[in-house]
């Protein structure tokens, strides 16, 4: 059972998947009291609100997985988090409908002038001539960050018949053109434009990037929106562009400082805000916490984690997810393989070569599942698919990812090489069972275990007579095995799957035994 704190409110529906799941789940709310509210977690929730630095990162030692119940990380020192091995997880789609909704929802009132006309008739003023706006039709919309919401809000625009711009030097021309969207510098983007609106996450690279110097560029009718990250536009150039006329207007839903009732945007009657409402749906919220509990679940477990932004790895899809256990099963068996070849000095390199079908994806995913399996049997601490690649830099291994010629004789195969030793499985069967089916070039098929020996021998009879009845003495059944002939004549090499570990003193008398050349005990 692991603890989980949870800083922020999360939907209910998130916090009981964690509790059916057998975890215990402590929301404390008062980030007043975080440092020591962390300690011992093994999870935290959060969503905006909570800072998550290097010193809670230090407090909480125990933690596992950091998630944040929506897509922003600005919050979280992910630098830190990884050098710590802590997964750093969102939920990007959770909010994205949301955020896409809102912002056409301020780009109506800010062309409209909503809002002001409601607090005008409200308060007794009837002032039909004052607000009049100008229709979106035939208008030009600069987006600035085609991502995610980036798209939706184009596919929005489209039926209100605006043209389409934008700014991200991420996205191809063509596939620019595929959204109906022209791609443009963003000099050039802001000067053509009649609305502007921003879909990037803040960075050291994105804050302050709509500034006076790039405002003054644009016409003076544009107006700006902003529903993605508070100081990516700032607030004080904004607020003085609009009072001085060089622009018409802005919309603004986020603030470099939130929570916050003081801002130069609140001074002018032309600039609609709101606090932050962008993923204040009840949709959005019930997805960011089911889609987030059922990240920090699978981190807890150590399975590999799809919105995981830290791994770097492609997400593994639905060929390749399968595959995951096996290269972790693969890699511990490897560690046990070539211990003694690492402690001889040996060239430390890994070579994954994926062979078949899974050889035509990104298959960064398995290598990294390789190296969580390979340091889980030599490293003191927790090891992860964030920090494994970590532990093999400071162990100074190479890892290569190889692409093979396709197998005759399996449709997937995946080979581990390096450091004078080579290890081949493969999955079978409706079920992907999984099967060694190579160690060092002798071939069989067993399914991997958590006790492996290799017992290399003379291939002579009674040597297996003979395993057999030391393991036997030793009260040890056998579960599986096979024998797989060497290349060279007279030589054979046994895979056994024990029922139990292999004491010591038997692993010297199987060594010592007429015939058997060496044996080696693998960790699966």
């Amino acid at each position: 059972m692991a603890r989980i704190l949870v800083t922020e409110e999360i939907a209910e529906g998130g916090l009981d998947r964690l509790r059916a799941a057998g975890h215990e789940v402590v929301v404390e709310l008062d980030l007043s009291r975080l440092l020591e509210a962390v300690k011992g977690a093994h999870a935290l929730i959060i969503r905006s609100a909570t800072q998550v630095t290097a010193e809670v990162l230090e407090v909480g030692s125990d933690l596992v997985v950091v998630g944040r119940a929506g897509i922003g990380l600005d919050n979280v020192d992910v630098e830190s988090a990884t050098r710590r091995g802590v997964m750093v997880v969102n939920a990007p789609q959770s909010n994205i409908v949301s955020a896409a909704e809102h912002t056409m929802a301020l780009l109506l009132s800010q062309a409209r002038n909503v809002p002001q006309a409601h607090a005008a008739l409200i308060a007794g003023r009837w002032e039909r001539a004052r607000w009049e706006g100008v229709e979106l039709a035939d208008k030009t919309l600069a987006i600035i960050g085609l991502g995610r919401i980036g798209k939706l809000v184009a596919d929005r625009a489209k039926a209100f018949g605006m043209r389409l711009v934008a700014y991200d030097p991420f996205v191809s021309a063509d596939r620019a053109r595929q959204m109906g969207v022209e791609l443009l510098a963003l000099d050039q983007a802001v000067a053509e434009a009649d609305f502007l609106t921003v879909h990037l996450p803040r960075t050291k690279e994105t804050t302050g990037l709509i500034n006076r110097d790039l405002l003054l560029k644009a016409k003076p009718s544009l107006r700006v929106i902003n529903v993605a990250r508070g100081g990516i536009v700032d607030e004080q150039a904004l607020a003085d562009c609009v009072r001085d006329g060089i622009i018409a207007g802005a919309a603004v839903d986020v603030f470099v400082t939130e929570p916050t009732t003081s801002s130069p945007l609140f001074e002018l009657e032309s600039i609609v805000v709101t606090p932050h409402l962008g993923a204040s749906t009840r949709e959005a919220q019930d997805k960011a916490g089911d889609t987030i509990a059922d990240m920090v679940l699978l981190a807890l477990s150590g399975d590999f984690v799809p919105f995981a932004v830290n791994v770097d790895a492609a997400e593994a899809n639905e060929t390749l997810r399968p595959f995951l256990p096996l290269a972790e099963r693969l890699g511990r068996l490897f560690s046990s393989l070539t211990a003694g070849s690492m402690q001889a000095g040996a060239p430390p390199v890994i070579e994954v070569c994926t062979e078949g079908d899974i050889a035509g994806y990104d298959t960064r995913i398995l290598g990294l599942a390789v190296l969580k399996g390979f340091f889980s049997v030599i490293a003191d601490e927790q090891v992860t698919f964030v920090n494994a690649p970590q532990l093999a830099k400071q162990a100074g291994i190479e890892v290569r990812d190889v692409n093979c010629a396709t197998s005759a004789d399996f449709v997937n195969l995946l080979t581990l090489r390096g450091m004078g030793h080579s290890i081949s499985g493969t999955l079978v069967g409706r079920r992907s069972e999984q099967r060694i089916v190579m160690i060092d070039d002798h071939h069989f098929d067993v399914p991997p275990a958590e006790h492996m020996l290799m017992v290399k021998n003379d291939d002579r009879p009674g040597v297996i007579g003979t395993v057999g009845t030391l393991l036997g003495n030793a009260g040890v059944n056998i579960d599986d095995m096979d024998v797989g002939r060497a290349s060279q004549p007279g030589t054979a090499v046994m895979l056994i799957a024990p029922s139990a570990a292999v004491p010591a003193q038997v692993i010297d008398e199987l060594r010592g035994a007429p015939g058997i050349t060496s044996v080696v005990q693998l960790a699966g």
